[in-house]
């Protein structure tokens, strides 16, 4: 691989919202989890574990998650009496490991907003057509049609070291799957929920569910084409102080 190959390789690669329905071979997605395997870590302590759901753990995960999302937004569609329900009954009520119920900060609040537009834009769906955008968040848990779903699970020891390092098996992953003709969508929000994915798996204690990952391959669909783009490498860099 030339220099402009991996760079080809990182440019094509982006968050695909819709997968056809095509199942992926085994071997390669083993191969791909080799690669993934790969990946650096804090002493090469490699603190995290995945599961990874296809066929009908991947149907019974999507049911389970979906049943969850239904239910809180129902709540939260109901008002006060709703949200009541919701705490009462906890039923919808989010149970994962980690909060992904964030405000974003001020400073990243433009990206944010720019992506979304841009998004919903290609999908047709008005800004407050609030009914599309519940459909649009829920197709995060039928993992936007992908055969396998993947979940990664942080070792709690580590703390934010733990996540780097998932961080960074999961970038690797999703190099891979591209090299090998696959699409990904990483995605938070499979953080929301972890009972599903822990009455699935024998999940260890000390591993906290962070992110998952939907792969499989891209459908035709226009949403696929959609790239939010990125701001130029000078943003990123600090000034140095004045002396």
């Amino acid at each position: 691989m030339t220099p402009d190959d991996f760079s080809a390789l990182l440019r094509q690669r982006r968050s695909v919202r819709d997968f056809d329905s095509r199942p992926i071979p085994e071997a390669v997605l083993d191969a791909v989890l080799a690669d993934a395997n790969q990946a650096p870590s804090w002493s090469n302590t490699q603190p995290y574990r995945i599961a990874v759901a296809s066929g009908a753990v991947r149907d019974q995960i999507a049911a389970a998650l979906c049943d969850r999302y239904d239910r809180g937004t129902a709540a939260l569609n109901g008002g006060w009496a709703g949200k009541l329900r919701l705490l009462l009954t906890r039923r919808g009520l989010p149970d994962g490991d980690f909060n992904t119920q964030l405000a974003y900060p001020a400073d990243l609040q433009p990206r944010r907003r720019d992506t979304g537009r841009g998004l919903y834009q290609v999908l047709g769906i008005d800004r407050h057509d609030h009914a599309a955008r519940d459909r649009q968040m829920r197709r995060n848990f039928e993992f936007f049609g992908a055969p396998t779903a993947i979940f990664l699970f942080a070792h709690a020891g580590l703390k934010e070291f733990a996540v780097l390092d998932t961080g960074i098996f999961l970038q690797t992953l999703m190099l891979s799957a591209q090299a090998h003709g696959l699409a990904t969508c990483a995605q938070g929000a499979l953080a929301t929920w972890a009972g599903p994915v822990r009455e699935a798996f024998d999940v260890p204690a000390q591993y906290k569910l962070i992110s998952g990952v939907s792969i499989g391959y891209a459908s035709a669909h226009p949403v696929n084409q959609f790239n939010p783009g990125r701001e130029s490498p000078a943003v990123r860099r600090l000034a140095p102080r004045a002396r």
